[in-house]
């Protein structure tokens, strides 16, 4: 088969993790062709970003402190390549990509500074860096390869620094001229995740999910049999097993069920990334590095339902707050919930779920909790004293937990046994969405009950088997 393999950072933590990434290529390249796209090192993404907000304040210690650290957690990962040329090589490497962000930083700093564009070529060094670790890793493996940025390997984006978007035909046509040579030469290619460029070779960067984004489209590109997700879970969860111990994983999903659960933070392909696949119908698996015997969880077009099974997954979405907007000038009034809306889209709020009541005297909207005392100031000086909004309401201690799967659609009662279930222990819903497709259920809660509410559905309904 023709595969695209995506390692994710927590997959390439360190390096006896890089290692054991490179033992699976090395397996698998044996019976199929193979393409690798990679994240950044964990938590090193994190750390770029904290780089930015230090140069905006011109903290030239704190920045170098933290390059050293930097230096230091890739340097310690080249101790596992065993040939002294080729470890040799990789620390050269990496010390010269470090040098280049350290002149970057320096000119930020001096301008206290960091504009779109220049945030997305600081964000660029975490997967350059982790793909020198792992393509000298693969060489002292024995398996031939070659490194490439994605802009390199074809992905051609607009110029949305920060949140890019593919050019999806042009990048299609510049991965299969890029990428084919190498496969019909058996070198595997090693791509960054993440990144692109544009039309004047400028780094962008994908935003969130960046990597699967990656995957996908070189998947859809040179036409792969299958996108392999490499992380450190079993696959897609029927709910987080660091909060229901008894979590099973989720055999087979349809990709509009995957849409619901990812985006309602499960841990698995990321929304945007299903767009390219899906239109090709390539399967992706989501498979755990360190249990790689698992089947883990296979995503495809079609859906698969159990007998009797309505909700395949839970999820629950914390630090968010909810916006009540209230007042009698509301009903009937049109253009209100434009009105909201375009002010919240305004002042950079995402808003993650909506609720009117059918009297039109108020409208909920759930947002980030980060963002909420700014959502709410702007609704304040916008709305009130207008004379049709008199209220506006926030609460900053709910969480949000979701029932996802194609069984609820058109199955009588799936709603009432959800909120019998919670009810049965004590919890109060404060508000409720569902869309035309049926396909989820969201609710909020206080933030207290809210691990009560996601266990009382887990076990009423059987999820853990």
């Amino acid at each position: 088969m023709k595969i695209v393999m995506k390692f994710g950072g927590s997959s390439l933590a360190d390096g006896s993790r890089i290692l054991r990434c490179g033992s699976i290529i090395e397996r698998y390249k044996q019976n199929h062709s193979l393409i690798v796209v990679v994240s950044a090192m964990d938590d090193v993404t994190d750390k770029l970003l904290v780089l930015t907000e230090l140069a905006k304040n011109g903290n030239r210690e704190a920045i170098r402190e933290h390059l050293e650290v930097l230096r230091a957690i890739h340097i310690e990962a080249t101790n596992i390549i065993k040939s002294d040329n080729l470890r040799a090589a990789a620390q050269e490497e990496v010390s010269k990509l470090l040098t280049e962000l350290e002149k970057v930083m320096t000119a930020s700093t001096l301008l206290k500074e960091v504009t779109p564009r220049t945030r997305d070529l600081i964000l660029s060094y975490g997967e350059r860096l982790s793909s020198i670790l792992l393509e000298h890793t693969l060489k002292d493996l024995r398996v031939d390869c070659l490194r490439l940025q994605g802009g390199e390997a074809g992905i051609l984006t607009d110029e949305a620094f920060g949140e890019a978007t593919p050019l999806f035909e042009a990048s299609k046509s510049r991965i299969r001229s890029k990428l084919n040579p190498l496969l019909e030469q058996n070198i595997i290619p090693v791509v960054t995740g993440f990144i692109g460029e544009t039309q004047n070779r400028e780094i962008t960067t994908l935003g969130r999910g960046g990597s699967d984004l990656t995957a996908t489209l070189i998947a859809a590109a040179v036409k792969a049999d299958e996108v392999w997700l490499w992380t450190d879970v079993d696959g897609i969860m029927t709910a987080d097993p660091k909060l229901i111990p008894n979590a099973k994983t989720v055999p087979q999903i349809s990709y509009a069920e995957a849409r619901e659960m990812t985006a309602l933070g499960a841990k698995a392909i990321h929304p945007r990334a299903i767009e390219p696949i899906a239109e090709e119908g390539i399967p992706v698996r989501v498979k755990n590095t360190f249990a790689e015997e698992n089947a883990g969880t296979l995503i495809t077009s079609t859906t698969q339902l159990k007998e009797g099974e309505v909700v395949k997954a839970l999820a629950l979405v914390k630090d968010v707050g909810l916006i009540t907007v209230s007042g009698a000038g509301m009903v009937g009034k049109l253009g209100t919930a434009a009105k909201i809306f375009d002010i919240l889209s305004k002042s950079g709020v995402n808003i993650l779920m909506i609720s009117q009541s059918i009297s039109e005297s108020n409208i909920s909207v759930v947002v980030n909790r980060s963002k909420l005392h700014k959502a709410v100031t702007a609704l304040e000086l916008a709305l009130l004293g207008k004379g049709v909004v008199s209220e506006v309401h926030a609460e900053d201690d709910v969480s949000v937990v979701a029932a996802i799967g194609a069984g609820m659609q058109g199955t009588p009662g799936v709603a009432a046994r959800i909120f019998g279930a919670v009810a049965k222990r004590g919890v109060n819903i404060r508000m409720i969405a569902q869309g035309s497709s049926e396909l989820s259920i969201s609710f909020v809660v206080k933030e207290k009950d809210a691990l009560t509410a996601l266990k009382a559905i887990h076990d009423d309904l059987n999820l853990g088997g």
